[in-house]
């Protein structure tokens, strides 16, 4: 069964620009809704990721965080490091010169 649908009283080009028009909308739509949000949330890495960055072992990175060096997030049972944070410390830490008796 075939239906049929009849249009009165719009031309052709009418009809054009509305279909054009709607489809158009759709699509933006669609680019908006599949264009994921900025995110504002900070990277975080774990205490092993830390580490090898900074190419310490675990324990020293445990005692820089107590002492404060590297500021520290505890998620839930983790320890989280913000990304940018890290690399920010790095500015801030010391070059420690010794000498010798």
């Amino acid at each position: 069964m075939q239906s049929e649908i009849l249009l009165n009283g719009i031309s052709f080009e009418e009809l054009q620009n509305a279909i054009q028009t709607i489809v158009s909308n759709e699509v933006q739509r669609a680019v908006i809704s599949l264009t994921p949000p900025t995110n504002n949330t900070p990277e975080l890495l774990t205490r092993k990721q830390t580490a090898k960055f900074y190419g310490i072992s675990l324990p020293t990175l445990n005692e820089w965080t107590k002492n404060g060096i590297i500021p520290a997030k505890r998620i839930g049972g983790s320890v989280r490091y913000e990304k940018e944070a890290v690399l920010n410390s790095l500015n801030d830490m010391k070059t420690l010169k010794y000498r010798r008796a």
